[in-house]
């Protein structure tokens, strides 16, 4: 729903919530739009209704984007723009908790933008980012991309990378995960999510984010 503030960054397990999904024409949040946006909405750990549409970004899709969720220019030239689809959105996910995977640092990002420049309000539904989560739960891994915890699991990925298979693959992930999730008491890192872990230093102790070299934020 819209708000005021943004919502915080959650990690415990909830049994209701909507997942959800952005495609892109590329990773900068600050520049590049939507081409789609899928949700499921579940209840009682079970999906229960979804949404999912392509969106014309009223500009060129790059070939990289494309290489990777396969959407092209032709695929979205007859497609609503983001100003029609975003409502509906919105809508949909009403004040549920919101579930992706890499959105603390991405998806996120991209709707409050969106929100922000459309209504001058954010999004104010918390969220639960599944990369952190499947960083503490699966630490065995070598890699968490959703790809990487659904072949953990077993989950096909055959359709990853568009946006409504991601969501039921991703669905599928957290409840399975949540199974193995860790304490939560653990202090998680503001800039990606990540659990912070205590470390010695030159200049004594401190939290330094267990994503570490990729994310390098510390905290006395």
């Amino acid at each position: 729903m819209l708000g005021n503030k943004r919502g915080k960054l959650l990690k415990d397990y909830v049994n209701h919530y909507v997942v959800f999904d952005l495609e892109t024409t590329g990773i900068s949040p600050e520049s590049d739009s939507i081409i789609e946006i899928s949700a499921v909405k579940v209840a009682g750990g079970k999906e229960t209704e979804t949404f999912s549409s392509l969106i014309n970004p009223q500009r060129h899709i790059p070939y990289g984007a494309t290489k990777v969720n396969g959407i092209t220019d032709e695929m979205v030239a007859d497609e609503p723009e983001l100003a029609v689809v975003f409502p509906e959105f919105i809508k949909f996910i009403g004040d549920d908790i919101l579930v992706g995977h890499n959105i603390h640092s991405f998806d996120m990002k991209f709707i409050w933008r969106a929100a922000e420049e459309m209504y001058g309000q954010t999004i104010s539904n918390d969220y639960i980012d599944t990369l952190p989560m499947a960083r503490r739960c699966l630490p065995q891994l070598t890699h968490h991309r959703l790809v990487d915890i659904s072949a953990y699991y077993k989950i096909s990925t055959e359709g990853a990378h568009r946006a409504l298979n991601d969501c039921r693959m991703n669905q599928q992930c957290f409840e399975l995960m949540a199974k193995e999730r860790t304490d939560s008491s653990e202090k998680l890192c503001p800039r990606c999510g990540g659990v912070l872990k205590r470390r010695n230093g030159r200049f004594g102790e401190f939290w330094g984010c267990s994503g570490f070299p990729a994310c390098r934020y510390t905290e006395n």
